[in-house]
């Protein structure tokens, strides 16, 4: 059966009761992570049945310090469906009667199913609006703080390129001579693209650029931030200061002649005070070669040969996402962006400024321009939102005050949460503090098919079938196919679709027809594609009728251009292409910001010393600079009980690896147990001992289940979120800055307990809970 997933397309086999998957056969790079998908299917970490936390069905909705209890105290009680919807409608009723619907948090991520029908936040949304709405988040954990600063640097429209593509590879293999690249440029994050990618072709463009001689300046404390097989110059920067480097190579341009000055004149607003602060007009202190040198540790001559090499021939500057997940994120997407304007290549094939190239499968890879088969979410009556990294900050502070960019708004009072297709114990930061905001709703509400750390800090988990369980429609943003997910087993346990949990709610609380408009889960994906399909022939495509791509499996979209250049049509016209910013130009200074008065996000791309990094005072007591990547072996938390996942672990820990010297001097060797500590908690890891990370530097990866099982240490499992602080990015954007953290460690002597992350909670009988 062909099926997909976030991180590509494939063939589910089952052979003799055992599931196999074969990538899907147009992909020419398919991802290692299909691997993962045959032990997850039956792992004993699914939830079976609905269950309802013990605590909650006696003692009723409230705040409740046991709720997650970390080591497992409270049980939960497995009861039938109707139970179980006839407490949560009961609950959704009693809340939303009593507090309104803005007391209801559904702050949901949509990474659950690569199907656009069966898309849990979809649904969760879609129901909830027929019931009168609910407080939502926005903006995402990768991204949010990008989100914000591109539309005020670039306009909305703009920021929308940015973000959805930018310049296709194709161009960047045939023009770029130099991609100068923030954060690197690795290759394993672009297997995932949300709603799947049918075809992975990185490693085939990166090695046309290559004969054509493209080479690539990588800037990242980890060297395999730049691929083996990639010709280019490593960079081992000081983790955070790569805005100090822009910043350096700007002064560089500038006093030496090399700067597009009659670009900025034309393109850009507010270059001279750019300018003046480069010079250090109003501090004192110039930003040039030596004083980036003295912050990054790369010596001023190599910055200086690197500058005159980007001015000599057609260059992209390239910003990871990973740079803007820190405090201060803003700062390295805005300097970018300063940086290429300097250079005046912004517009033209393979020049200018990329962001995420090394982050998605989607960037730079290609769009059509028409949309895919979608459910609508319906109106949502609620106004009210949050960013989404500031969840804990309105769990504990009710009515509490928050800046985001340039309004002022309160924090709702959230007396239900409710969450479906997503871990925020995987996305979040300071785990313990989440732990306590979680304890603080009436009621939590949780469809997952695991039990994960965030079902078990629910009151009410009901078991959700995966993409594998059920039929559904599958395609990325930038995909080159639309696909029949087609369902392979039937479900295990109890476990119900989304669609069919959310209608059985639908019609205790009497919006049926809203919700469902009286289809089946067939008949909707029927609909849904009929639909598009007469849109598309409305543009003159033609699509085949259901019945015919369903039984091929797959239909190839038309007209995907691969051609694009970010900006082209501005810098050929920016008169009659005005970008929507308010000077029309890119600004380079924004009075915008500039009038918010923000001290952590002034008007003008700025270095701005970080709380955690190495020449910061923490550096004292925390001498090593943590970095919390994204992992290869899995999407973020996703099916880290699978195969491919598991052989990366290192004695049943997530792996952390330390240069030689770092090791040496606490004693630790290769594979040994470790444990990672600051003042926020401690984790266990396997040492991985690699000359491939910076001195100073050690990098643990995100993903691994939290499992606060043992007094040792916080999570014994490896998840460095319960090192990462949770502080917003800039009261700008109020974004994830969770990619560093100030740590120590040490082996660990003695006996280590065992990792239970994937282990069922405890249960309790259905006669030991009176009100059952």
């Amino acid at each position: 059966m062909p099926n997909s997933t976030h991180w590509g397309a494939f063939t589910a086999i089952s052979d003799g009761g055992r599931l196999r998957v074969e990538p899907h056969p147009l992909d020419p790079e398919p991802s290692p992570l299909l691997a993962n998908i045959p032990d997850a299917l039956d792992h004993p970490a699914r939830v079976a049945r609905p269950a309802i936390r013990r605590g909650w069905l006696e003692r009723g909705p409230g705040a409740d310090p046991e709720r997650g209890s970390h080591l497992g105290s409270d049980r939960f009680v497995e009861v039938e469906w109707d139970t179980a919807l006839d407490l949560l409608a009961g609950e959704l009723d009693r809340v939303r009667s009593r507090y309104g619907n803005a007391s209801i948090y559904a702050g949901s991520y949509g990474w659950a199913s690569a199907g656009r029908f069966h898309h849990a936040q979809s649904q969760m949304r879609r129901f909830l609006n027929c019931i009168g709405g609910f407080v939502r988040s926005v903006n995402t954990y990768s991204n949010g703080a990008s989100t914000v600063i591109l539309p005020h640097v670039v306009g909305a429209a703009g920021s929308r390129e940015v973000m959805a593509g930018g310049t296709s590879w194709p161009v960047i293999a045939e023009h770029t001579d130099l991609l100068v690249a923030f954060g690197g440029l690795r290759t394993s994050n672009v297997w995932v693209a949300p709603g799947g990618h049918t075809r992975h072709r990185l490693g085939s463009h990166l090695a046309a650029a290559a004969r054509r001689g493209m080479r690539v300046a990588s800037f990242s404390p980890l060297r395999d931030d730049l691929p083996a097989d990639v010709p280019g110059d490593r960079y081992a920067l000081v983790p955070g200061t790569d805005v100090a480097v822009m910043l350096g190579l700007c002064s560089v341009l500038v006093s030496e002649g090399l700067a597009d000055l009659e670009f900025l004149e034309r393109y850009t607003v507010g270059a001279d005070r750019f300018l003046a602060y480069l010079r250090g007009e109003a501090d004192g202190q110039p930003k040039d070669a030596e004083w980036a040198a003295g912050l990054s540790g790369i010596p001023a001559d190599e910055l200086r040969t690197l500058a005159r090499r980007m001015a000599a021939g057609r260059t992209l500057v390239h910003v990871s996402w990973s740079l803007q997940r820190t405090q201060h994120g803003e700062q390295p997407v805005w300097a970018g962006i300063a940086l290429a304007a300097l250079l005046g290549q912004i517009g033209l094939p393979g020049g200018g400024f990329g962001h995420g190239y090394s982050s998605m499968a989607d960037v730079g890879d290609g769009r059509a321009a028409y949309g895919s088969p979608v459910m609508s979410q319906g109106y949502n009556a609620v106004s009210d939102f949050i960013p989404v990294a500031r969840v804990a900050d309105m769990l504990l502070d009710p009515g509490g005050r928050f800046d985001y960019d340039g309004g002022e708004y309160t924090y709702p009072h959230a007396r239900l949460v409710y969450w479906t297709g997503g871990n925020p114990f995987h996305h979040h930061q300071d785990l313990q503090r989440l732990g306590r905001a979680f304890t603080m709703p009436d009621t939590v509400v949780v469809h997952e098919p695991y039990w994960t750390a965030t079902a078990r800090h629910a009151d009410i988990v009901l078991p959700a079938t995966t993409t594998l369980e059920r039929d559904d429609l599958g395609v990325g943003r930038a995909d080159s196919h639309l696909l029949a997910m087609k369902r392979v087993r039937g479900p295990v346990g109890q476990a119900r679709d989304e669609y069919d949990i959310f209608s059985g709610l639908a019609r205790r609380l009497g919006v049926a027809e809203a919700y469902t408009e009286g289809r089946t889960a067939e008949q909707w994906l029927v609909h849904l594609y009929d639909r598009w399909r007469s849109r598309m022939a409305e543009r003159g495509y033609e699509v085949p009728d259901f019945d015919r791509f369903w039984s091929d499996g797959a239909f190839e979209l038309p007209d995907r251009r691969e051609d694009r250049v970010l900006f082209a049509e501005f810098r050929a016209d920016p008169d009659g292409h005005r970008l929507d910013t308010p000077s029309g130009r890119i600004e380079i200074y924004s009075e915008t910001i500039a009038g918010f008065g923000y001290d952590d996000c002034p008007g003008m791309p700025s270095w701005l010393e970080p709380r955690d990094w190495l020449g910061s005072a923490r550096a004292a007591d925390y001498p090593l600079h943590l970095i919390a990547n994204q992992p290869t072996t899995r999407l973020h938390a996703q099916l880290d009980m699978g195969a491919h996942s598991q052989d990366s672990k290192v004695a049943g820990r997530e792996p952390l690896r330390i240069h030689p010297d770092d090791a040496a001097a606490r004693g630790i060797r290769d594979g040994e147990v470790v444990q990672v500590w600051n003042d926020r908690g401690s984790c266990l890891a396997g040492a991985v001992v690699s000359e491939d990370v910076r001195p100073g530097v050690v990098q643990l990866s995100t993903g691994a289940w939290f499992d606060p099982s043992s007094e040792l240490a916080t999570c014994v499992h490896g998840n460095p979120n319960v090192l990462t602080t949770d502080l917003g990015t800039s009261r700008l954007a109020q974004g994830c800055a969770g990619q560093h953290a100030l740590v120590e460690l040490e082996p660990v002597s003695g006996p280590v307990p065992p990792v239970r992350a994937f282990e069922p909670p405890r249960f309790a009988a259905l006669d030991e809970t009176a009100r059952v």
